[in-house]
């Protein structure tokens, strides 16, 4: 995958778990809270590799 794409797959899964942890935490649902934290830092990791990726590829050119 490239920078790019970790980078918006990344955003799009932190802004998934937000809604589910909101959406779990307003209703009660403790697993549907705990999902949406999970895919938060799933999220969080996914734009850091696209971070680090890009980072790699300064440093070689």
């Amino acid at each position: 995958m490239s920078s790019t794409t970790d980078k918006i797959k990344g955003s799009a899964n932190d802004a998934a778990g937000a809604v589910k942890k909101g959406l779990g935490k307003a209703t009660g649902q403790k697993d549907l809270e705990a999902e949406g934290t999970a895919q938060q830092i799933k999220g969080k990791a996914q734009k850091i590799v696209g971070e680090a990726k890009d980072a790699v590829k300064k440093a070689i050119d």
